[in-house]
């Protein structure tokens, strides 16, 4: 039976300047591995959310003159106890493993809030990752997205759009996209239609996504299938490249559009995602109007 379920997304105290070589307790560094795409996106997100910070913010002293905008090396490393040249191995997307309690001083010491600390764990994880390959949706699935009276779509973990009902693609014209752009994000990034349908919303919304969208895609960074995406994206949208380089992160939630279609009107919909329980590759999105 497939079903579709609603997605849910104490510290340990890391030893301080731990080894001879500054690494604390429960890492390790393998000399001469080839760098790993994501300990590069590790190093990018940490830097982005260094920047980020100021001393102010952090009750620290203003201190010398900071040529670049956000906190200095050495202050993350000593806010979270550990050295600053290990720390900077970590930015520079060395094969570095952190320890969960170095994990957690991190997200202490950058502020970071919930969703930004389980990526930052997710990043740090040994987890092993296959070549992504596209997603079959099941028949049972398939004919409950067309038996449902409101708009709904299933995607998958590159968010590509897989299979839709007929009142989708009334609103968001699915079928007249060539397959090989049906996916949500370049969709909304590219598609001149799908700007005018989200009005003076599109750059909240585009941005909001392409946080939520971060999130999956630097657990398959260097993959081919993720990178041809991006490239896409990058060539195709002006905004992107700050948005990306921006590196923020933002769980995926329910709430509510408001857009502007070209023959239906003004339409108003509350949306929530569903997960696949035998294939977590695959969600359900649904829109009930309000």
């Amino acid at each position: 039976m497939n079903g579709f379920a609603m997605k849910k997304a104490a510290p340990e105290t890391p030893r301080p300047k731990g080894s001879p070589e500054g690494s604390p307790k429960g890492t390790r560094e393998t000399a001469g591995a080839p760098p790993d795409a994501r300990h590069g996106e590790l190093g990018s997100f940490l830097r982005a959310r260094r920047e980020r910070l100021t001393p102010e913010a952090l009750g620290l002293p203003e201190g010398r003159r900071r040529r670049t905008a956000g906190l200095r090396r050495e202050e993350v490393a000593e806010r979270a106890g550990i050295s600053t040249d290990w720390y900077i191995r970590l930015e520079q997307g060395r094969t570095v493993s952190p320890s969960p309690a170095t994990v957690d001083a991190l997200a202490r010491a950058l502020d970071l809030d919930k969703a930004e600390h389980a990526h930052l764990k997710a990043l740090a994880s040994h987890a092993d990752r296959r070549r992504f390959a596209p997603e079959e949706v099941p028949e049972t699935v398939k004919r409950m997205v067309e038996s449902l009276a409101q708009p709904a779509y299933v995607t998958g973990r590159r968010w590509d759009v897989l299979h839709w009902n007929g009142a989708a693609d009334r609103v968001f014209a699915f079928s007249r996209v060539a397959p090989e752009r049906r996916n949500i994000l370049l969709n909304m990034l590219t598609n001149a239609a799908t700007r005018r349908l989200f009005g003076d919303a599109w750059e909240r919304e585009a941005k909001r996504m392409v946080a939520e969208f971060r999130k999956t895609h630097d657990l398959w960074a260097g993959d081919p299938a993720f990178a041809a995406l991006l490239a896409r994206l990058a060539a195709e949208c002006a905004e992107f490249d700050t948005w990306w380089k921006a590196h923020d992160i933002r769980d995926v939630a329910a709430g509510r559009k408001e857009l502007s279609h070209p023959k239906l009107g003004s339409l108003r919909f509350d949306y929530a995602s569903f997960q696949a329980n035998d294939e977590p590759g695959l969600k359900l999105v649904v829109y009930t109007p309000v």
